[in-house]
């Protein structure tokens, strides 16, 4: 029978061994407090956040925690609409890319970067007056940037019109004058003119 209380005895240590491994703090003696001082020594834990549990305060009211972020939020998921028009427009699958963009933008109308992808992949399809369209709606929402405007002086070059080309890219030069991509569009310009036939 001895042997039996002695085993029991280890054990109940053990387990209160095992369990204080469980708790925040590391002291044994810690583990007898009486139930208001373990309230207490909690209470004062939380509010002062010991570096050693590696806790995060929670955030100020007003900011949003990550889980709060809506999934499919552009930008976000690799697998949303925008980022899966962007790789499949550098596949060079403009089908795919223009409909993974028109989704984007379907979704959220005042999100430029769709419509601006939206408007390459329609040039890109030799829809140009899709293209107009889209360039419009970018527009709209930022105004006539060097960007913008150099992306739609390359969509005129795509079909010929190198008059509206150079108006068009002259004018983004103007907004950015040290723009390497207006620079190259504008030498691509004067040598498809020098050809005489469009960009391919």
């Amino acid at each position: 029978m001895g042997a039996r209380t002695g085993r029991v005895v280890v054990a109940s240590v053990a387990c209160l061994l095992w369990l204080n491994g469980c708790e925040t703090s590391t002291k044994l003696g810690d583990l007898f407090q009486s139930k208001s001082d373990t309230t207490e020594s909690i209470r004062s834990a939380s509010a002062e956040d010991p570096a050693s549990t590696g806790s995060l305060r929670p955030p100020p009211p007003g900011v949003p925690q990550p889980d709060a972020v809506p999934k499919g939020l552009l930008g976000n998921d690799p697998n949303d609409d925008l980022n899966l028009g962007k790789k499949h427009f550098r596949a060079a699958d403009f089908g795919l890319a223009e409909r993974h963009f028109r989704r984007a933008v379907e979704q959220h109308p005042r999100d430029l970067e769709s419509w601006i992808g939206l408007a390459a992949s329609y040039d890109r399809l030799r829809r140009f007056d899709l293209a107009d369209r889209a360039y419009d709606q970018a527009a709209k929402i930022t105004g006539p940037t060097a960007e913008l405007l150099n992306n739609w002086g390359y969509s005129y070059m795509l079909r010929g019109d190198y008059r509206r080309a150079r108006e068009t890219l002259l004018q983004a030069r103007a907004q950015d004058p040290g723009n390497p991509y207006i620079k190259n569009n504008l030498e691509l310009l004067e040598a498809s003119f020098r050809k005489g036939k469009a960009i391919q």
